[in-house]
């Protein structure tokens, strides 16, 4: 039974068809609260995937080990060096060909996440393998809400073929629940508002979702009564940190309503209405909500498609009017391959946004970013090239106290990218004997 100070960490603020998390307050703390720090605040872990490769010779440290200087590409990411490790030389040997002929992109994309080679199809008959954050969600997703959240600010394809003879599945999923069975990712930030945020089951959450589209009534509302029956338990600190939590709800659901005004003018009636008209706004409306979801414990697991691999995407708001795949095979070209580095920036530019909002998320003595460990990059190393090794890797955050940040690391050329998935699983208490074509749990991280 919890003492009169204390709450249960899973308490939710709830309405009718709505129940909203609440992020970590000093009164979900037993007494001797330092020694149930470690149990008290999960681990966390999110892999984020960006197409086409990089220009790696902006993007790899000259120096390997502490306080070396970031190059171009990675300077946005500078106020966050000590939280963060860029690690050279892994590799995805099953991106490769490996018999299979043409089809990079799609190979990329399957393997990032499994490890195994997809089976080269068009059909219906898709086999890649299952993807690690998968092989978490099976374990330790029952402890919360949401078992897993896959995200994408790029609209996929089911069906047909995207990329030499390989299935558009392929190429627009990273998370796969079975070998055959892949997650897709919700692009819609709306829908994912609701799903994080929606209480009941099916007619009573659309009866009350349908209700506040009418009333214009904020999410908010719906908990009103709860909320102010918890404020008058909590002491001041929690009293503060629950109504800047509430805050940073209303203004993340009032950015999704902004967004929804822009798409509704457009003329493809079709498209879903949250998504935002300009990328840059649909990438910081996803990595919010990611880090809405680790604040409240909605989910402890996530996975994150800046763009499908193979994007062609162009980047007018940096003066790169070229396609972002079509520049990736530069041939030594200079100028093309300064445009592909501003491309890399501004990714990276955005998931600092990312890293700050973790940082500035108090969690008992440290940030929310202590407790987090954060995949940042992609299966294709030289877009040009369309290597699958030296790939361009981040690893962010602390893993509770278990990674050791603020470093360059390098490993041995073909180290297997899949021995940091083993290494990280251990770190969150999963037990796995290989992922894809791991050789056992990457070392010195």
């Amino acid at each position: 039974m919890n003492k009169p100070w204390q709450i249960p960490r899973r308490t939710f603020l709830k309405g009718v068809g709505t129940a909203i998390a609440l992020p970590a307050l000093e009164a979900m703390l037993p007494p001797l609260r330092a020694l149930a720090l470690a149990r008290t605040f999960p681990r966390r872990m999110a892999f984020v995937y960006i197409p086409n490769g990089a220009n790696m010779g902006d993007w790899t440290p000259k120096e390997a080990g502490t306080d070396v200087e970031l190059p171009f590409i990675l300077e946005p990411l500078k106020p966050f060096q000590k939280d963060l490790q860029v690690l050279s030389g892994l590799a995805h040997d099953k991106a490769r060909a490996n018999g299979d002929g043409a089809g990079d992109h799609a190979r990329a994309s399957a393997s990032f996440l499994t490890g195994c080679q997809a089976r080269k199809t068009a059909g219906a008959d898709i086999k890649a393998g299952v993807s690690v954050d998968q092989i978490a969600a099976e374990k330790i997703g029952r402890r919360t809400r949401l078992p897993s959240l896959e995200l994408s600010a790029d609209r996929g394809r089911t069906s047909g073929s995207c990329d030499s003879g390989y299935a558009c599945a392929y190429q627009f999923n990273l998370s796969w629940k079975t070998e055959s069975t892949p997650m897709p990712p919700e692009v819609d930030p709306r829908l994912v508002f609701e799903r994080m945020f929606t209480g009941g089951q099916g007619a009573e959450s659309a009866g009350s979702h349908a209700a506040r589209m009418r009333q214009r009534k904020s999410i908010l509302d719906f908990v009103a009564d709860d909320a102010n029956q918890l404020k008058r338990k909590l002491g001041y600190t929690d009293n503060r940190k629950l109504d800047e939590y509430l805050t940073a709800v209303r203004e993340l659901e009032l950015r999704i309503e902004q967004a929804e005004k822009f798409s509704s003018a457009l003329p493809d009636f079709s498209k879903p209405t949250g998504i935002p008209k300009e990328n840059e706004e649909h990438l910081r409306l996803m990595y919010d909500l990611m880090a809405l979801a680790f604040q409240t414990d909605t989910t402890r697991i996530a996975t994150f498609i800046i763009a499908h691999d193979g994007s062609n995407r162009p980047y007018p708001n940096l003066g790169v009017s070229d396609g972002h795949h079509d520049l990736s095979h530069h041939g030594n070209n200079d100028e093309k391959k300064q445009k592909i580095a501003k491309i890399n920036r501004f990714h990276a530019t955005q998931f600092a946004c990312f890293l700050e909002k973790l940082k500035s998320a108090p969690e008992g003595e440290g940030t929310l970013l202590d407790n987090c460990m954060i995949v940042y990059g992609g299966a294709i190393g030289d877009g040009n090239r369309h290597n699958h090794d030296n790939l361009p890797i981040l690893l962010a955050g602390r893993g509770g106290g278990r990674l050791q940040a603020g470093r360059h690391v390098r490993y041995d050329r073909e180290t297997p990218m899949t021995n940091l998935y083993l290494a990280m699983l251990e770190r969150m208490g999963v037990s796995a004997e290989r992922v894809g074509d791991s050789t056992g749990k990457l070392e010195n991280i």
